[in-house]
């Protein structure tokens, strides 16, 4: 795969960064582009599954609230989506928000 496919499949999925990830691994040139989305999909995952927990402990404690703060979770849709936009253009820029906590994270992509 090339370095603008790697960058996209890194943030579809756990699994799709791993295909990712084991494939920029085995690259002997291994573009920076690649490492830099690797790192931004993996913050993205992490950030995503600490708010589902969060909302699914808040969601049986307040049941009321529950539906309200599951679109938080379109929040993260809409991250996940910009950040695929961004490998597909081939830019360096880091996702809304949460984005420049993960540039410099991550030190086993290097």
């Amino acid at each position: 795969m090339d370095k603008k496919t790697l960058s996209i499949v890194s943030y579809i999925t756990i699994i799709g960064w791993a295909i990712a990830y084991f494939s920029y691994k085995d690259n002997v040139a291994k573009p920076s582009l690649v490492r830099y989305h690797l790192k931004q999909g993996l913050g993205l995952a992490i950030i995503s599954i600490l708010l589902s927990v969060v909302l699914t402990i808040i969601g049986m404690v307040v049941p009321t609230i529950a539906s309200i703060l599951s679109l938080a979770n379109l929040g993260i849709l809409v991250l996940w989506i910009l950040g695929i936009m961004n490998a597909a253009n081939e830019k360096e820029a880091p996702v809304p928000v949460v984005g420049k906590m993960f540039e410099d994270k991550f030190a086993f992509l290097n």
